[in-house]
């Protein structure tokens, strides 16, 4: 079960991320940070290599920054190709929103 519902997780992921970096740039401590406060149990040896494969997509753009407790860090912001990206997203989970949960809704009254 664990491996089917990391499966399915891995585009949740995905959005928030492209969802916070269309807010801000972003970093994978923070980002890490972030998914665990929302309940997703998600590790570095995950987290870090999604970031690279969204920036080999495209989405994302990494520049490095500041040294922080040794490493240097790695700061992410959305790209206009992430952008449109997003807006894709955005208007699926509306979609899918709409479909599973609403009209289990109505059905259940």
């Amino acid at each position: 079960m664990k491996n089917i519902q990391r499966e399915i997780l891995l585009g949740f992921w995905k959005a928030h991320i492209l969802h916070h970096a269309a807010e801000a740039n972003l970093h994978g401590h923070w980002m890490l940070s972030e998914l665990r406060g929302h309940g997703y149990d998600i590790s570095p040896g995950t987290l870090y290599p999604l970031l690279q494969r969204m920036e080999k997509l495209g989405w994302l753009k990494c520049k490095t920054g500041a040294k922080a407790g040794g490493r240097t860090r790695k700061n992410y912001r959305l790209t206009p190709s992430g952008k449109k990206v997003l807006e894709l997203v955005r208007g699926q989970i509306v979609e899918l929103y709409e479909e599973i949960v609403k009209e289990r809704k109505h059905r259940k009254k």
